[in-house]
């Protein structure tokens, strides 16, 4: 199994036999059973290749003091660790072909673990990273943070073997129409857009007010100074006048969101 990372810190790396594992983090005694606190919040598994790019970003933003709040779990799971002594993680395809495909056994092995550990009925979704799956967007993001368990599995090299999405319900998601060398950027993408809308772990009032939201964009935001090189903040903003100023912002979101889908089109 993964180790559950509460901050940069708690990562190592070991060098004998190429492990790379997250160091386990010590339950303080007043510390809830995992049965007792599941409803309470999201758990977030990655399975990976590259357990270490994980690290600091979680431990440096809002998903780790979701963490420490209480809020998530976030356990990353090293493939390799999970192969056969000796074996790899990926093997050429069948029937050739270039690249190189993830193998099947290795991510079934720790997707029973995670499950067998799980608690019973919970909401949960596995999700791939993978360029040919639906682009990832902000209803997504809210599905995944209303779920109980994510777990996001990270695809490479020229996907992953079939045969896991006739095992498993995985569905697959896209951080866009390009080509990425990995996905553990698109992993650390949904993570971070899941957690943060979790209950708590970001003012209401601030969350509200974001962007996709109610199909609405985020307004234009200013701060000192009232005047940069001869560029002046919108004299509304500093009107004092509250209901002139939202409706100043509530325009201009519009107008953002109008631009926005021109664009596209």
């Amino acid at each position: 199994m993964g180790q559950c990372l509460v901050d940069a810190r708690e990562f190592e790396r070991r060098d004998a036999g190429g492990e790379r594992r997250f160091r386990p983090t010590r339950p303080s005694r007043t510390q809830e059973s995992r049965e007792e606190r599941h409803s309470l919040m999201l758990h977030v598994d990655v399975i990976t290749l590259f357990p270490e790019m994980f690290a600091p970003v979680i431990g440096l933003s809002i998903v780790g003091r979701a963490v420490e709040r209480g809020l998530a779990t976030v356990c990353v799971h090293d493939l390799v660790a999970a192969c056969e002594p000796g074996a790899r993680a990926d093997e050429r395809p069948f029937g050739g072909g270039p690249g190189m495909v993830l193998r099947v056994e290795p991510l079934a092995k720790i997707l029973d673990e995670i499950l067998a550990a799980a608690a019973p009925r919970e909401r949960r979704r596995i999700v791939l990273t993978s360029a040919s799956g639906p682009r990832f967007c902000h209803a997504d993001a809210r599905a995944f943070a209303c779920a109980d368990r994510l777990i996001l599995i990270c695809g490479h090299y020229e996907g992953i073997d079939e045969r896991l999405s006739r095992l498993y319900p995985v569905e697959e998601r896209s951080l866009g129409d390009f080509v990425l060398t990995g996905g553990e950027i698109p992993a650390l993408a949904f993570l971070d857009a899941a957690v943060r809308l979790v209950d708590g772990a970001i003012a209401a009032e601030s969350r509200a007010a974001e962007s996709f939201v109610d199909g609405e964009l985020d307004y234009p935001a200013y701060t000192r100074p009232p005047v940069f090189r001869g560029v002046e903040v919108p004299p509304v903003l500093l009107s004092g006048d509250h209901a002139a100023i939202a409706a100043w912002r509530r325009e201009r979101s519009r107008e953002r969101a109008v631009a926005r889908n021109a664009a596209r089109d």
